[in-house]
């Protein structure tokens, strides 16, 4: 009679904890469309705009236009958060690639209402309509401000 080996699995408790660990980033990758592809659209954009983003010391955040450097808009200090997260999510993105802060963003909108802000230095995107309208329409008054000086 041949001898077995005792059969060996991995705890439930940790497979599950990895599983889950697993599923959650796969839906927050999606939810937060950093990942482009699937989404992107092929189409030209029916407005763009590409700016620079400065954080003053008095904590406010300036956009600004890249070619000119002309200010656009101020988001004052303890506004706006889901702007300075985004801003703070793409910026983590060239701090670990180690990339300056030269390089400007793009902010388009296409005709079929979606909303994109893309790191041109690092390639990734955030597709701003995930977040609701509220959220995106911030985004939608940055595109069409004028500038301030």
């Amino acid at each position: 009679m041949p001898v077995r080996s005792p059969v060996r699995s991995i705890p439930r408790a940790p497979l599950l904890i990895g599983l889950g660990l697993l599923a959650f980033t796969l839906a927050v990758t999606d939810l937060f469309g950093l990942v482009g592809g699937a989404g992107a659209s092929t189409s030209a954009p029916a407005i763009e705009r590409t700016l620079r983003f400065e954080d003053r010391a008095d904590g406010a955040i300036v956009a600004r236009e890249a070619a000119t450097g002309a200010e656009v808009m101020v988001f004052d200090p303890g506004t706006n958060g889901f702007v300075r997260g985004a801003l703070r999510a793409l910026a983590r993105g060239r701090r670990q690639a180690d990339l300056g802060r030269d390089v400007p963003f793009r902010l388009a909108a296409w005709r079929d209402g979606r909303v994109m802000l893309t790191d041109t230095a690092t390639g990734r995107e955030v597709e701003l309509n995930a977040f609701g309208e509220t959220n995106k329409d911030v985004f939608l008054r940055l595109l069409t401000a004028p500038e301030i000086k």
